[in-house]
Protein backbone atom coordinates (compact mmCIF):
# COMPACT_ATOMS: atom_id res chain seq x y z
CA UNK A 1 0.00 0.00 0.00
CA UNK A 2 2.42 1.97 0.60
CA UNK A 3 3.82 2.42 -2.65
CA UNK A 4 0.05 3.14 -4.19
CA UNK A 5 0.47 6.45 -1.25
CA UNK A 6 3.96 7.61 -3.05
CA UNK A 7 2.41 7.14 -6.48
CA UNK A 8 -0.43 9.30 -5.95
CA UNK A 9 1.45 11.77 -3.43
CA UNK A 10 4.24 11.65 -6.49
CA UNK A 11 1.42 12.75 -9.18
CA UNK A 12 0.09 15.35 -6.32
CA UNK A 13 2.90 17.09 -6.31
CA UNK A 14 3.72 16.97 -9.96
CA UNK A 15 0.33 18.84 -10.42
CA UNK A 16 1.61 21.28 -7.52
CA UNK A 17 4.79 22.06 -9.06
CA UNK A 18 2.96 22.79 -12.49
CA UNK A 19 0.19 25.08 -10.90
CA UNK A 20 2.39 26.88 -8.61
CA UNK A 21 5.15 27.54 -11.36
CA UNK A 22 2.35 28.59 -13.53
CA UNK A 23 0.63 30.77 -11.53
CA UNK A 24 4.00 32.35 -10.74
CA UNK A 25 5.21 32.35 -14.01
CA UNK A 26 1.86 34.10 -15.43
CA UNK A 27 2.39 37.47 -13.05
CA UNK A 28 6.17 37.54 -13.52
CA UNK A 29 7.16 38.07 -16.91
CA UNK A 30 11.18 38.27 -17.18
CA UNK A 31 13.09 35.51 -18.28
CA UNK A 32 14.04 34.73 -14.75
CA UNK A 33 12.69 30.88 -13.63
CA UNK A 34 11.05 32.28 -10.30
CA UNK A 35 8.16 30.02 -10.28
CA UNK A 36 10.93 26.88 -10.22
CA UNK A 37 12.70 28.93 -7.40
CA UNK A 38 9.54 29.31 -5.09
CA UNK A 39 8.39 25.64 -5.94
CA UNK A 40 12.27 24.73 -4.67
CA UNK A 41 12.40 26.91 -2.00
CA UNK A 42 9.04 25.90 -0.60
CA UNK A 43 9.36 22.44 -0.98
CA UNK A 44 12.99 23.01 0.75
CA UNK A 45 10.99 24.78 3.67
CA UNK A 46 8.47 21.89 3.89
CA UNK A 47 11.13 19.30 3.65
CA UNK A 48 12.80 21.16 6.75
CA UNK A 49 9.52 20.94 8.89
CA UNK A 50 8.84 17.49 8.04
CA UNK A 51 12.84 16.52 9.16
CA UNK A 52 12.19 19.19 12.44
CA UNK A 53 8.74 17.23 13.55
CA UNK A 54 11.18 14.01 13.10
CA UNK A 55 8.24 12.31 10.95
CA UNK A 56 9.73 8.74 10.11
CA UNK A 57 8.66 5.23 8.31
CA UNK A 58 5.91 5.50 5.86
CA UNK A 59 4.66 8.87 7.18
CA UNK A 60 8.30 10.34 5.90
CA UNK A 61 7.98 8.09 2.98
CA UNK A 62 4.91 9.33 1.76
CA UNK A 63 5.52 13.23 2.29
CA UNK A 64 9.14 13.52 1.54
CA UNK A 65 9.48 11.09 -1.19
CA UNK A 66 6.21 10.84 -2.55
CA UNK A 67 5.07 14.34 -1.90
CA UNK A 68 7.88 16.44 -2.17
CA UNK A 69 9.87 14.28 -4.55
CA UNK A 70 7.90 15.27 -7.40
CA UNK A 71 7.17 18.76 -6.39
CA UNK A 72 10.65 19.92 -6.39
CA UNK A 73 12.91 19.28 -9.24
CA UNK A 74 16.52 19.70 -9.27
CA UNK A 75 16.57 18.67 -13.38
CA UNK A 76 14.82 21.90 -13.98
CA UNK A 77 16.64 23.86 -11.96
CA UNK A 78 19.87 23.03 -13.49
CA UNK A 79 18.18 23.36 -17.22
CA UNK A 80 17.04 26.73 -16.17
CA UNK A 81 20.39 27.29 -14.95
CA UNK A 82 21.92 26.37 -18.44
CA UNK A 83 19.31 27.99 -20.76
CA UNK A 84 20.38 31.67 -18.87
CA UNK A 85 24.29 31.12 -19.60
CA UNK A 86 23.43 30.27 -23.10
CA UNK A 87 20.96 32.75 -23.55
CA UNK A 88 24.38 35.42 -22.16
CA UNK A 89 22.69 35.71 -18.94
CA UNK A 90 25.46 34.96 -17.03
CA UNK A 91 24.46 36.98 -13.90
CA UNK A 92 21.14 35.77 -13.89
CA UNK A 93 22.45 32.28 -14.39
CA UNK A 94 24.95 32.35 -11.24
CA UNK A 95 22.06 34.48 -8.89
CA UNK A 96 19.72 30.95 -10.33
CA UNK A 97 22.54 28.64 -9.37
CA UNK A 98 24.12 30.10 -5.85
CA UNK A 99 20.93 31.96 -4.71
CA UNK A 100 18.65 29.06 -4.81
CA UNK A 101 21.08 27.34 -3.14
CA UNK A 102 21.85 29.67 -0.24
CA UNK A 103 18.03 30.26 -0.16
CA UNK A 104 17.15 26.72 -0.66
CA UNK A 105 19.46 26.11 2.78
CA UNK A 106 18.28 28.86 4.57
CA UNK A 107 14.73 27.60 4.04
CA UNK A 108 15.26 23.69 5.30
CA UNK A 109 17.15 25.30 8.19
CA UNK A 110 14.37 27.42 9.07
CA UNK A 111 11.55 24.47 8.70
CA UNK A 112 13.97 22.46 10.69
CA UNK A 113 13.23 25.02 13.17
CA UNK A 114 9.51 25.56 12.98
CA UNK A 115 9.07 21.40 12.87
Amino acid sequence: MIWLGIALLGGAGAVARWWVDGRISAHVHHGFPSGILVVNLSGAFVLGVVAGAELDGDARRLAATGFLGAYTTFSTWMLDTDRLWLQKHRRAAAINLLGSLALGLLAVWVGRLIG
